[in-house]
């Protein structure tokens, strides 16, 4: 739609379904073309035309490109609602593929690849093997990415009619763009394959460096990611690639630098000639420069991923550190980075530049960048050796400004110096203790407890100023007890005089009577033992030498940094953290029922972990994870004999099969069953509710899962469980968010047990009531597996079941005897 096309969503009208439906069958193209963008409007804003489909549907036989794109965009959004009769447009899109204009066949093409409906993709077939050969690159070009779509939907079909070998000819292509998206075809494609589908060879790597050059932004962006996991033969073949690669760091596109740098970073790893290396780095500092005058999103994407590289390789950015000093109107979160940066960056030539930064940041106005500022000093400290007494000078420097938050900071960095070089500073420990008065936050207190503890034999008073924090240890938080128990008991070590000698006889009182702390109060009763019974041992425990602490600047261990270097320009990058740790991907079989609840279109299905949770609290799984993984698995070793059967007293009673009881050393399967129907939609008026008692982390949920299938939208969702033998009662509200119509939600609602306790005789039966505010209150039962009371993912040992269900068993006939000694005692 154009601009002047919102006078659409401006309509009101109660009874407009009618008129469209009549606007629609109209005889005059310019009316039905209105008609189709009142729907698509409707559509946006959330209101339910589905009884429109087949009305809209017998536009789809026109010329104009307009108005067929608006009916496809319809088709996309409903076919999975009204998947029979979404079968009416196939041959619309069978013939639109054949249609001389290619725009008007790439758009059949792709509009099929999105419509997730099983019933479709069978016609799909034909038409999108013509168009991988069609003499037109556009309609190649998205042929090649609905491949990727339809082996998301059914990946044994691409397999079995060779859409793979199809896709593997267009590397071949003349077309860059046919290229580019080729290969970012197969490497989603590879993602979700155990199987290698895309290796680059040879002559592929030639091909695809010809095409690189002539590829749109996006197009070298997957070509570009696509080389990063290409490992060459030999140095000479690395040094070959990153020269045809290197031009593309001086692309305008950020995206393109990045995955540039991140290509030749792999590649450097093969070259063995230093003057290569050292050449290289000088030839990537300038684009990484560059980055960081854009806007400051971007800025902060450039910064994670610099902090990436110059722990592999601080050479490169090693004379630019001025570039990372923080300008006055940098947003807080690109300055924090920054110094990070800078902090890595630090060394022997640089440290008087940065430093005087670091004490200009200390005297700003925004608090957590000033005590970030002054803990990088600290760390500069740690990590260079010979600048460690100069950054001692800054840090004494700001404790004379007297701000108490930079205090604080300046004092809990200096006892992380303390422990880097000991017995090499202390005679700054009195200017320290001038600001004892000042102190108020609980690692500012335990920092400098610590230093009075362990110099007390060099501090004249030291015994007045430990008994100054005791007056309030009661009320102190933990860190701050423990920190003034260990310091006293050190002090009389040291000093054991009288007054010492009182003190840690208050302290080990307060700390075993006085205290709730189990960590203090266990610490406290140690230290008594070993004062009371050998204080030289006590020495020797207290008093032992430490181990020195190292620089944190460089804290990714090196297989995770080697792992997120290959990810660079990604999100994986940005977050620090392997795709693993934030992305479940999720694959959807070739059976999978029409009540997913995945939204249409999207060329790739993540599921978050509560929906792995509910689907049988199995793990879930990873990025790589494959679909039809079941037929990818090794073949299972030869089976152990079966163990002797175990009579079955208990399954009527408490609803469970004993064949499902199974050894804790036999494999899980990988995933669980769906969630059964309690409500049909049938019964509910269109509303179905799918639930489940499930357990995860420790924690019992109850998974529901909610389809709309009317025609209007519903909300403000509630709900309430009967009394029950097992006390279970919802532990919150019931989040669910609006559910348009043909929508679902999946949620997970915490629950607690022996809250709503039944008092007739025990069941497994749990009574459910949910209402909203569109309709009226729906009741349902649901059936109370017991597995999800026993372990974490509803399986144990067999001798470890049959215990717990015998003790159930006994519980249960004690309870029964009860009741029938109480029924004849009325008699």
């Amino acid at each position: 739609m154009s601009g002047h096309d919102s006078k659409y969503f401006s309509t009101t009208k109660k009874g407009e379904i009618p008129e469209l439906k009549e606007e629609l069958n109209s005889q005059y193209k310019d009316k039905r073309k209105d008609a189709v963008k009142k729907v698509i409007a409707a559509m946006t804003v959330g209101k339910d035309v589905s009884s429109l489909f087949t009305d809209v549907v017998n536009c789809m036989q026109t010329e104009n490109l307009e108005l067929k794109k608006l009916v496809y965009l319809y088709l996309i959004n409903y076919a999975k609602s009204q998947p029979d009769l979404a079968i009416l447009a196939v041959n619309t899109f069978v013939k639109d593929s054949q249609d001389p204009n290619p725009l008007i066949r790439a758009l059949a093409v792709r509009t099929m690849g999105c419509i997730r409906v099983d019933k479709i993709t069978e016609y799909l077939c034909d038409p999108l093997q013509r168009c991988l050969k069609d003499d037109d690159p556009y309609v190649r070009k998205t042929a090649a990415i609905c491949v990727a779509k339809l082996y998301d939907i059914n990946a044994e079909l691409v397999e079995d009619r060779g859409f793979l070998d199809s896709l593997k000819d267009l590397i071949s292509d003349n077309n860059p763009m046919v290229v580019a998206n080729a290969v970012a075809a197969l490497a989603e494609i590879q993602e979700n394959s155990s199987g290698p589908i895309f290796e680059i060879t040879t002559p592929t790597l030639t091909k695809l460096l010809t095409a690189l050059n002539e590829c749109t932004e996006w197009g070298q962006v997957f070509i570009l990611d696509a080389l990063s996991r290409y490992k060459a033969s030999d140095a000479r073949e690395a040094e070959n690639i990153v020269e045809r690669v290197t031009p593309r760091l001086q692309h305008a596109n950020c995206a393109v630098v990045l995955s540039a740098v991140k290509m030749i970073l792999q590649q450097m790893e093969l070259i063995t000639s230093t003057d290569v290396v050292r050449n290289l780095c000088k030839k990537m500092a300038p684009p990484l420069v560059t980055l960081l005058s854009a806007e400051p999103e971007i800025q902060y994407v450039a910064l994670r991923n610099i902090n990436l590289i110059v722990q592999r390789r601080p050479t490169i950015l090693a004379h630019e550190i001025k570039v990372f000093f923080c300008k006055y109107n940098d947003p807080i979160y690109v300055k924090m980075e920054k110094l990070e940066i800078m902090i890595k960056l630090a060394s022997d030539r640089n440290i008087d530049q940065v430093l005087l930064e670091f004490k200009e940041y200390a005297t700003e106005v925004d608090v957590d960048f000033v005590r970030k500022a002054v803990r990088a000093i600290g760390r500069c400290a740690i990590k260079l050796e010979r600048a460690a007494e100069r950054c001692i000078s800054v840090l004494l420097e700001l404790i004379k400004i007297k701000v108490n938050y930079v205090v604080q900071e300046a004092i809990i960095v200096i006892k992380d110096i303390f422990r880097r070089y000991p017995n090499t500073y202390e005679s700054i420990i009195a200017t320290l203790c001038e600001s004892l008065d000042t102190l108020d936050e609980p690692e500012a207190k335990a920092s400098m407890i610590w230093i009075i503890g362990e110099y007390a034999e060099r501090i004249d008073n030291a015994d007045e100023l430990l008994e100054s924090f005791l007056e309030s240890f009661p009320e102190e938080p933990p860190q701050v007890q423990l920190q003034l128990l260990t310091a006293t008991v050190k002090l009389f070590l040291k000093k054991p005089t009288e007054g010492p000698q009182q003190m840690i006889q208050v302290v080990l009182n307060n700390a075993t009577v006085e205290t709730d702390n189990p960590d203090l109060r266990d610490r406290a009763y140690i230290y008594w033992r070993l004062l009371s019974t050998d204080p030289e041992a006590a020495k020797d425990v207290v008093l032992a030498e430490k181990p020195v602490i190292s620089d944190d600047s460089n804290q990714l261990d090196s297989t995770l940094l080697d792992e997120l270097l290959a990810n660079i320009a990604t999100l994986s990058s940005v977050y620090h953290k392997p795709p693993d740790a934030f992305v479940t991907r999720a694959k959807t079989a070739t059976q999978k029922t029409e009540d997913d609840d995945y939204p249409d279109g999207n060329e790739t299905r993540y599921s978050e972990t509560l929906s792995n949770a509910a689907n049988g609290g199995a793990s879930p799984p990873s990025s790589s994870s494959v679909p039809h993984a079941a037929a990818r698995q090794p073949a299972p070793a030869p089976a152990a004999p079966a163990p002797a059967a175990v009579p079955d007293l208990l399954s009527d009673l408490i609803g469970l099969d004993n064949n499902q009881i199974v050894p804790a050393d036999q494999p899980a399967t990988s995933s669980g069953p769906p969630l059964p129907i309690l409500l049909p939609a049938g019964s509910g008026q269109g509303l179905q509710i799918s639930a489940q008692l499930v357990r995860q982390d420790g924690q019992i949920f109850y998974s529901l899962l909610f389809e709309n299938n009317t025609q209007i939208t519903l909300d403000g969702f509630m709900i309430q469980f009967n009394k029950n033998s097992f006390g279970l009662a919802a532990a919150g509200p019931l989040q669910v968010p609006p559910l348009a119509p043909g929508a679902s939600a999946r949620t997970l609602l915490p629950m607690v047990l022996f809250q709503n306790t039944s008092t007739g005789p025990p069941n497994t039966l749990l009574q459910v009531a949910v209402k909203n505010s569109q309709q009226p209150v729906w009741y349902f039962n649901d059936k109370i597996l017991l597995h999800v009371f026993f372990t974490e993912d509803g399986r144990m040992e067999r001798t470890s079941f049959l215990e717990v269900r015998s003790l159930f068993c006994i519980t249960l006939v004690f309870y029964w005897y009860k009741r029938m000694i109480l029924a004849m005692e009325m008699e």
